[in-house]
C-alpha cells in the first residue's frame, strides 16, 4: 500500500497515512514508498554524466528537476525531449558557486513541488594545476561548487525528509577523492570531503529511513575526457583493469540503483565505477 503525505500547516509537519499496521519500518524504505511519483532534484543535469543520471531517473518514472549553469538552451532541449517523450522534467537554472544558492534552490524546489525525494549532488567543476602554481581562486571555486554546494542541499532537503523518515541523497564524489590525482589537489580534496560528508551524514540519518551514499566515477567517455590526446587515453586505460572508459550511462545506472527501493538496506556506502582502477 502506498504512504501519502499530508500537510499540517498548523504544527508545519508532514503526516503519513495510509500505512498498514505492523509495517511501519517500510516507511523508511524507499521515496517510492512516499506518493506516486518519486520527486528527484539533481544538481548540474545539462551534460555528461548528470544528463545521462537525468535520463535514467525519468526512465524509472521519476518527476526530475536538475540545474544548469549557463547552458540554457541545451538544458531546456533535454528537458522538452524527456518531457515530450513521457516524463516530467524541469530545467532550472542555478549558480551554485554562489554561497546558500543550494540552499535557495531546495527551498525552492519545496515551495512549488512540496517535497524532494531523492537528491543527487552530481555538479562540479575543476580547475586544474600543479599544486604550487594553485591560485586561491582556483581552489575557492572547486571547493564551493563541488563540496560546499553539496553540503547546502543536503542539509536544505533533510529538514522534509526526517519529517516523512524517508528519502535517498547520491552524491557523485570521483575516483580522484579516493586515491588522488595529481594536477587536482583541489578537486581531490573536494571529492575527498564529499565522501567524508556522505559516510558522516549517513550515520547521522540512517536512523530515520534515509540513505545517504556516494558514486566515485574512474575516467569516463565524455565531453571532459574526450579532448585528451590519444597517448594520454591509452595510459590511462592501461591501468584501468576492464581496459575501457566507462560510460556516463553506466554511472547514471549506479544512481538509479541507489535511488531504488532495490538499495533500501545501502547506506554509507561509496560505490566505485571505475572498471577497477581502484582496486
Amino acid at each position: 500500500m502506498l504512504l501519502q503525505q499530508t500537510f499540517l500547516p498548523s504544527i508545519g509537519v508532514w503526516l503519513l497515512t495510509d500505512l498498514p499496521l505492523g509495517t511501519a519500518e517500510k516507511a523508511q524504505t524507499a521515496p517510492a514508498a512516499v506518493a506516486d511519483r518519486t520527486i528527484a532534484l539533481v544538481t548540474g543535469g545539462s551534460r555528461g554524466i548528470g544528463a545521462a543520471i537525468v535520463r535514467q531517473l525519468a526512465a524509472s518514472g521519476m518527476e526530475v528537476i536538475f540545474t544548469y549553469e549557463t547552458a540554457r538552451t541545451r538544458a531546456h532541449e533535454l528537458a522538452a525531449l524527456l518531457s515530450e517523450s513521457g516524463g516530467a522534467v524541469q530545467a532550472w537554472q542555478c549558480d551554485l558557486a554562489s554561497r546558500r544558492a543550494g540552499t535557495a534552490l531546495v527551498e525552492r524546489a519545496l515551495a512549488e513541488l512540496g517535497r524532494v525525494d531523492v537528491l543527487v549532488n552530481n555538479a562540479g567543476i575543476v580547475r586544474d594545476g600543479l599544486f604550487v602554481r594553485m591560485t586561491d581562486q582556483d581552489w575557492d571555486a572547486v571547493i564551493a561548487v563541488d563540496l560546499t554546494a553539496a553540503m547546502e542541499t543536503c542539509r536544505a532537503v533533510l529538514r522534509g525528509m526526517l519529517r516523512v523518515r524517508a528519502g535517498r541523497i547520491i552524491n557523485v564524489a570521483s575516483i580522484s577523492g579516493v586515491v588522488g590525482n595529481p594536477g587536482q589537489v583541489n578537486y581531490s580534496a573536494a571529492k575527498a570531503g564529499v565522501i567524508g560528508l556522505t559516510k558522516a551524514l549517513a550515520r547521522e540519518v540512517g536512523g530515520r529511513g534515509i540513505t545517504v551514499n556516494a558514486v566515485a566515477p574512474g575516467f569516463i567517455d565524455s565531453d571532459m575526457t574526450r579532448g585528451l590526446p590519444e597517448k594520454v587515453v591509452d595510459g590511462l586505460v592501461r591501468q584501468i583493469p576492464l581496459g575501457r572508459f566507462g560510460t556516463v550511462d553506466e554511472v547514471a545506472a549506479a544512481v538509479d540503483f541507489l535511488a531504488s527501493r532495490a538499495a533500501s538496506y545501502i547506506n554509507g556506502q561509496v560505490i566505485h565505477v571505475d572498471g577497477g582502477l581502484a582496486t
